[in-house]
């Protein structure tokens, strides 16, 4: 399937540039989500940025983070896919600017987790605390997440 979508997005790509004489192939974010990006590039004249960038410079993260002694940030689940714009790494990113530590909480860890570590965030927990199906999990996602920062906390009064 991923070839015949790679196919699409490859004409979708070339009749934008042939009907419009814009370029949007090459584009980051110009592919996500089945070519909407290129779309709103080609069709509303405007650009594309990404989301955590706006989030951050919104709530004014930055300032807010600055006396920060660590941040804790999460994610369903972590895999290497996290770090392509999604929202930990950009707040890793900002908190990393202030030289403070960032761990994250997160549902379960995915293939390749540890790709974070080289963008910022310097230790992962999921919540996860036994094997369940989805419905339990999701029922139960307060309080395993509860759990999880409690033996975080009970770990940094340890070292301080």
């Amino acid at each position: 399937m991923i070839p015949k979508l790679d196919s699409a997005l490859t004409n979708y790509h070339a009749m934008i540039e042939q009907e419009l004489h814009i370029h949007v192939k090459d584009i980051p974010g110009a592919g996500a989500a089945g070519g909407l990006g290129a779309g709103i590039l080609a069709f509303f004249n405007a650009s594309l940025s990404k989301g955590i960038d706006i989030v951050l410079q919104e709530t004014h993260f930055s300032e807010r983070v600055k006396d920060a002694d660590l941040v804790i940030t999460g994610e369903g689940k972590m895999d290497a896919q996290t770090i392509y714009g999604k929202a930990p790494i950009g707040v890793a990113k900002a908190a990393k600017a202030y030289h403070i530590p960032v761990i994250a909480l997160c549902g379960s860890l995915g293939e390749d987790y540890q790709a974070v570590y080289q963008h910022g965030i310097d230790s992962v927990f999921s919540i996860i605390e036994q094997p369940e199906d989805i419905a339990m999990l999701l029922d139960n996602g307060e309080r395993n997440l509860t759990h999880t920062a409690e033996n975080v906390a009970r770990v940094l009064k340890q070292l301080t």
